[in-house]
């Protein structure tokens, strides 16, 4: 049973040691909401090779993620090594 849907955007400047633990991390993170029965949906977008959806979206640092879906708007920056502040950040339940 799905209890939840999350859309979530990761913006990185290229493939920096930081942007692969960022990815990493927030893959891990999607699996565990998975098994949660939550659905949870990441696109990665590089800045370096489209930078007018970072101008868009006002990113002033990388990596940064943001929960687009469900409303309102939440930002974590950084590679999201610390899963409790991840959750709290973006106001996604503990697991």
């Amino acid at each position: 049973m799905t209890t939840g849907h999350y859309q979530l955007r990761l913006y990185i400047a290229g493939m920096t040691p930081a942007a692969r633990r960022a990815i990493e991390n927030l893959e891990t993170l999607a699996r565990e909401l998975g098994r949660q029965g939550e659905q949870v949906e990441i696109q990665v977008v590089d800045i370096i090779e489209r930078p007018q959806l970072a101008e868009d979206e006002r990113i002033l640092a990388t990596p940064v993620v943001i929960r687009k879906l469900p409303p309102p708007i939440r930002r974590v920056v950084g590679d999201l090594s610390e899963r409790e502040r991840v959750l709290v950040g973006l106001d996604i339940r503990p697991l």
